[in-house]
């Protein structure tokens, strides 16, 4: 990995260059083409969006990486409320995925993270991606989704060791995808250079992942 790289947060000029990258990361890896460089770009004009945690990591003046994070909440049995944050898309250009400065850039947020005064971040994502970056299962913090649902993909990572005390917690996500919609999407995507939809075996694992749940 080329050390000659700085993180700071992201400015307006960046977008655009932003989204390019997030659509060249997310094509066809979950499903045949991708909507996460709409959602790129409609996160930064929600409530619950941080610019502090809007991060890209620039390498010899050329963003390779981008991390954004949103506010959302924890809610005890007794209806106390937890502000925490959780993050994504985080994408790499292509070019230099497995190299390092994803994993480089995310524990710099982690940092920020905890400096802001948040504890707790959460992740809807692969495991094995995150596992190594301190992200345990739900599961074992006994946080879950309304009606009991503890799911697979719902990572949490304690930024204060114990602050979640093994009492239940239900996970509330931030709303954006309310600012998203097919139609805006579609004129979204139009600005861009057209890429062919594919089938990968990743989009397989993706379905299982993200339909599967674990038993109390």
């Amino acid at each position: 990995m080329n050390n000659n790289y700085i993180i700071r947060m992201e400015k307006p000029a960046d977008y655009r260059l932003v989204e390019e990258m997030t659509k060249r990361a997310f094509w066809n890896v979950y499903v045949p083409g991708c909507d996460e460089h709409y959602l790129t770009h409609v996160m930064r004009d929600s409530v619950d969006f941080i610019p502090e945690l809007n991060l890209v990591l620039e390498l010899e003046g050329k963003i390779i990486a981008s991390v954004k994070y949103l506010k959302s909440r924890l809610k005890d049995e007794d209806g106390n409320m937890k502000e925490i944050v959780s993050f994504g898309p985080l994408c790499v250009e292509p070019d230099y995925q497995r190299s390092g400065y994803g994993k480089v850039l995310l524990e710099y947020s982690f940092d920020v993270a905890k400096d802001m005064g948040y504890e707790v971040i959460t992740n809807f994502g692969d495991p094995a991606n995150y596992v190594a970056r301190g992200f345990k299962s739900c599961h074992k913090y006994n946080v879950c989704l309304e009606g009991d649902v503890y799911h697979s993909s719902l990572l949490v990572k304690e930024l204060v060791p114990g602050v979640l005390d093994g009492r239940k917690w239900y996970f509330y996500e931030s709303p954006v995808g309310e600012l998203m919609s097919e139609e805006g999407f579609a004129e979204f995507d139009k600005t861009f250079p057209v890429m062919e939809k594919a089938w990968r075996p990743s989009q397989e694992i993706f379905y299982i992942q993200c339909r599967s749940t674990m038993g109390n």
